[in-house]
């Protein structure tokens, strides 16, 4: 019999809390940049687009959730 060949998959998961901020300003992070843009993206009101975002987000691991302060 041949051996078995795996691969030792490493998962880490993004959490992006909603909501993000509006607009970009001056001195954000690139990582406040990309959490607003990612944010907007998933409360775009079009449901074809909203479903696609949805789609790519559970492929790459990026959970939207929502923060209490």
């Amino acid at each position: 019999m041949g051996s078995i060949d795996y691969q030792k998959q490493m998962m880490e998961f993004v959490y992006v809390n909603l909501p993000g901020p509006k607009e970009p300003t001056a001195g954000m992070t690139g990582g406040e940049l990309l959490h607003g843009f990612l944010a907007e993206l998933y409360d775009h009101p079009n449901p074809e687009i909203k479903n696609f975002v949805n789609t790519l987000s559970s492929r790459w691991n990026v959970i939207y959730r929502f923060k209490s302060e």
